[in-house]
């Protein structure tokens, strides 16, 4: 079983039960520990009560660290702060052999076993490169790694990276770049030369508004295959990251103008899961 878990208040709610759905679809035997972090979210998910799915109240979740760093930062920035402990909290209190941080804003167009198939059975953290796209680098400010998909073993190993990172963002995340430093991602940078047992992805099938007009992405029945235009090296897509897209008023969701889109990408990816949003 893959273990999951994830972050967002009410304003990413429908991302979070999009994701989750998307899961289901792809992914015959997992599950997510959703952090609600209001009130309303919190209801929400109790309410549906999804087979797959264990919802934590703040209550449960917040501890003496956490509060302590919480009114110095924004809501954004506290998220951020949060996301390693997450995966500490799901490690320490439901006996799991691993968990997986997710982003709220993924969609998964096929299973993430894919993925951790590259790991070595010696290797215990799974980190995934932005692959920016050269006009869009970012990763000198930003972050080379993205913090959209990150795996921990329960190990020694695994456990000395996770509590590392969690010391790191309590101490600092913030939403600047700051003597190499930027919220939790640019930690991740030295991960790999740090510590041991951290495998960096080489699949390419993690694909997002930064990278995409390197890929060309076509249909193949239920499949998504994408087509690096260098290499002409064709991937499995496992996810895209709809990181760009926000409510632009209560009926209105659309992507925003930061990056360059194709038609065939507007078509394949955007198009959907907007209708799958708002369906939702």
């Amino acid at each position: 079983m893959l273990i999951f878990c994830t972050l967002f208040d009410s304003r990413y709610l429908s991302r979070g039960i999009a994701m989750y759905e998307s899961l289901c679809n792809h992914c015959q035997n997992f599950h997510l520990y959703v952090f609600a972090f209001n009130e309303l979210c919190l209801n929400t998910l109790q309410s549906l009560n999804f087979d797959k799915m264990t919802v934590i109240s703040l209550s449960d979740f917040e501890d003496d660290n956490l509060l302590r760093v919480k009114q110095r930062r924004s809501r954004n920035e506290y998220c951020w702060t949060c996301s390693s402990s997450t995966v500490l909290y799901v490690l320490d209190h439901y006996n799991a052999d691993h968990c997986i941080y997710i982003d709220a804003d993924l969609f998964f167009y096929n299973s993430p076993q894919i993925l951790l198939d590259e790991m070595e059975d010696n290797e215990s953290v799974l980190i995934t490169p932005h692959n920016y796209t050269k006009k869009y680098d970012q990763g000198s400010k930003t972050g080379i790694y993205c913090v959209q998909f990150v795996y921990f073993k329960n190990d020694i190993q695994g456990r000395k990276v996770l509590n590392w990172w969690r010391s790191a963002c309590l101490d600092w995340c913030y939403d600047r770049f700051e003597n190499g430093r930027f919220g939790d991602q640019k930690y991740l940078d030295d991960w790999p030369i740090r510590f041991k047992g951290v495998h960096v992805l080489k699949h390419l099938g993690t694909v997002a508004p930064w990278n995409m007009q390197q890929y060309e992405i076509e249909q193949n029945g239920k499949q998504f295959i994408g087509t690096e235009l260098v290499s002409q090296k064709k991937f499995e897509v496992v996810f895209y990251h709809y990181h760009s897209l926000a409510f632009v008023t209560k009926s209105f969701f659309s992507p925003r103008p930061y990056y360059e889109r194709t038609d065939s990408s507007i078509h394949l990816l955007y198009n959907p899961y907007i209708k799958t949003i708002k369906k939702i």
